[in-house]
């Protein structure tokens, strides 16, 4: 396996891997991901590709906004975390 390959199916993978752990937290992002694997909407209508996946990032975002007020210290601590790994992996 060549290495951008290998380093876009890592990238990929831990943006499921959030996305998962966001759904275990949040009911919203759950109800979401079943309604889009379902292809349900709440009307019933068919609705296009491109909506749904806006709406699923939509929902995302309000889900990372409402959990990083919940758990302010976490979040902060984190972002230092990937701070410091940044400045590691630089030099």
């Amino acid at each position: 396996m060549r290495r951008p390959f290998a380093g876009g199916l890592t990238a990929i993978g831990g943006l499921c891997a959030l996305l998962v752990g966001l759904a275990l937290v949040d009911e919203r992002v759950r109800d979401r991901l079943a309604r889009l694997a379902s292809s349900r909407t709440a009307s019933g209508e068919i609705a296009s590709a491109g909506a749904k996946l806006q709406e699923l990032v939509e929902i995302v975002a309000l889900a990372v906004r409402d959990q990083s007020i919940e758990q302010a210290p976490l979040v902060i601590f984190s972002l230092a975390a990937i701070v410091l790994l940044l400045f590691m992996l630089r030099t």
